[in-house]
């Protein structure tokens, strides 16, 4: 476990006790009042442009040079954060498996020792605007690298656009990484599709499906009803367990509707409808919102042999995650 050390207060508790005072003698002058020493903490510097890298943020595009659209995506975590500490960088969501590692901008090292005998070794630095850091993984025992990616460079630069995010590996795989990142209020919702709630109603009733690794999956949706659609998911191991569940709404707001989806019961999420039409017996609907890490868009499509498939991904390319459902019988 990483241990961040902090300035302690205590000294600066010192400094607020008032001066000890004695009684002046009659007529005598009065004495001029002591100095009193600072009460506030020294704080500590900020390199001019580091604190922008401050918050959260989210993955928006992927501007990889000449990337295979199967392959866009962001070239780390979806949502990661940063927080500056003075002339350090305190990572987290940064896909290394750590949390709140504070990585100095002077060239020195933060060590954290895995259980498994292996050390990760993060250094930083802060040059003409970027900030840059590589983790190299190396045995304990010995210093040798280890793993299949024995180290990960990546850097950090405010732009106009955003934040680019730059990131390279040893062993090198495939052309460097660039992604492009924003704080979610600063990524434009897109423009509401205009529909009532009776547009969606072919997705209403029983389905019922199975993934590639055998476990079930169901979304049972309610007829619309009161400008909503309701609906329950399940899914259910291979050995008869109950492994996720989740709750969703569809529902009317200003003229366009919105998804709503609570994984494990958890605060909802909501993406706008952007897309409803279909041709050739096929209905489709499509939600979006590209300020959730992921998924960033919905898909729901009936075809026209009545299955139902939802669909999951990014705003553009990559691998999307395709849920193939068909109509439970009557009476099952």
């Amino acid at each position: 476990m990483l241990v961040r050390t902090w300035l302690a207060a205590s000294f600066a508790l010192l400094a607020t006790l008032p001066p000890l005072t004695f009684a002046q003698p009659s007529g005598a002058p009065s004495a001029q009042p002591a100095a009193q020493p600072s009460t506030q903490a020294p704080t500590a510097t900020k390199p001019e442009g580091l604190p922008a890298l401050d918050g959260e943020w989210i993955f928006l595009e992927d501007k990889t040079v000449d990337q295979p659209i199967e392959r866009l995506g962001p070239p780390m975590s979806s949502k990661m954060w940063m927080r500056v500490d003075g002339e350090a960088v305190i990572l987290n969501g940064h896909g290394s498996g750590h949390k709140d590692v504070r990585v100095a901008i002077d060239g020195t090292t933060t060590e954290i020792v895995e259980p498994n005998g292996r050390a990760a070794r993060y250094t930083g630095s802060w040059k003409d605007g970027t900030f840059e850091y590589e983790v190299r993984f190396v045995s304990t025992a010995d210093n040798t690298p280890v793993g299949a990616i024995h180290m990960i460079r990546r850097s950090f630069r405010m732009t106009p656009e955003g934040l680019i995010v730059r990131v390279s590996t040893e062993p090198t795989r495939g052309p460097e990484q660039v992604g492009l990142y924003r704080h979610a209020e600063d990524i434009p919702m897109p423009t509401p599709a205009k529909a009532v709630i009776a547009d969606v109603a072919w997705i209403s009733g029983a389905w019922v499906g199975t993934r590639s690794s055998g476990s079930s999956i169901e979304e049972r949706w309610s007829p619309p009803l009161g400008g909503a659609m309701l609906a329950v998911s399940r899914s259910v191991n291979t050995s008869g367990r109950m492994n996720a569940f989740e709750y969703l709404r569809i529902l009317e707001r200003e003229g366009g509707l919105v998804y709503a989806a609570q994984p494990g019961g958890a605060k909802a999420t909501e993406f706008v409808l952007t897309e409803l039409g279909g041709e050739n017996g096929v209905r489709r609907a499509v939600f979006e919102n590209p300020r959730h890490d992921y998924p960033k868009r919905i898909v729901y499509e009936l075809s026209a042999e009545g299955g139902l498939s939802a669909t999951i991904g990014n705003m553009k390319g990559g691998t999307p995650r395709v849920f193939e459902f068909r109509r439970e019988e009557a009476g099952k």
